[in-house]
């Protein structure tokens, strides 16, 4: 595994949503990332943990911004109504001009407001110098740090994991897996397409929980066509986003120095 020590990274930070999503509405703001937790809105709290890691050079923020969230934003992307699309354009906004080095780019979502400066240096830290890097917790670290909260696992020979809410990519490399991963999502909710994609005998081990991690970093480098690793994180935080009042009260609690 090749560190990444020494890089600086630019940051995409998708703070998009659904207008009609119900749980913003309750709290009478237009997208999630605007509820406030703590005295702060929630992706503010991710932009100021990506500043305190002191890895990233620019952030791009792709979504509505309040209170002190602009200026802790390089640049101010409009939300383009999916995630494909904002994150196309906000790796884009981040390009450097002319023939200048492409800064590999994180990738996080404006929604993990218990992210802390030193996770994300951690992460960045330790990620392998691979096109495409996806954090994965295992469960029992997201129990032993989040006891009551709910979350959706995928059973593997090497453990129990739940999917990260960021993730790291080469920007050289976005052109060549986004439309391939564009059409994976697409598929996700029809078995027989995504089935036609992934390859049903492999489908069907992923579902009997018989593949090893290293298999499915083989299987989706080979459909995305990039160099794909996962990243095993010991921070919970990384894997718990505030979707529901439950977790909404959990991170107020942390972040507003009271106990969980």
């Amino acid at each position: 595994m090749t560190g990444q020590q020494n890089v600086s990274w630019n940051a995409v930070v998708l703070g998009g949503g659904d207008p009609g999503d119900a749980f913003a509405a309750a709290h009478e703001v237009d997208v999630k990332p605007l509820i406030e937790v703590a005295g702060r809105p929630m992706g503010e709290w991710v932009l100021r943990a990506l500043h305190e890691s002191g890895r990233v050079a620019r952030i791009a923020y792709v979504g509505p911004l309040a209170g002190e969230m602009a200026e802790l934003v390089d640049v101010r992307v409009t939300d383009r109504g999916t995630l494909i699309a904002n994150l196309e354009a906000g790796v884009a906004a981040l390009r450097e001009p002319g023939n200048a080095p492409q800064r590999r780019v994180l990738v996080v979502t404006a929604d993990i407001p218990m992210l802390t400066g030193q996770q994300v240096r951690d992460v960045l830290e330790s990620a392998p110098d691979s096109g495409l890097v996806y954090p994965v917790v295992k469960k029992e670290v997201c129990e032993a740090a989040y006891p009551d909260v709910k979350r959706t696992y995928a059973r593997l020979k090497d453990g129990t994991f739940t999917g990260g809410n960021l993730f790291l990519l080469d920007p050289a490399l976005i052109g060549k897996f986004l439309p391939r991963l564009r059409a994976v999502l697409d598929a996700r909710k029809q078995p027989l397409k995504l089935a036609g994609i992934v390859g049903p005998a492999f489908l069907f081990k992923m579902l009997l929980g018989q593949l090893r991690i290293s298999e499915l970093e083989a299987r989706v480098s080979q459909i995305l066509g990039v160099q794909a690793r996962a990243l095993i994180t010991p921070h919970a935080a990384v894997g718990t986003d505030v979707d529901k009042e439950g977790d909404l009260a959990l991170a107020e609690k942390r972040l507003g120095g009271g106990k969980a």
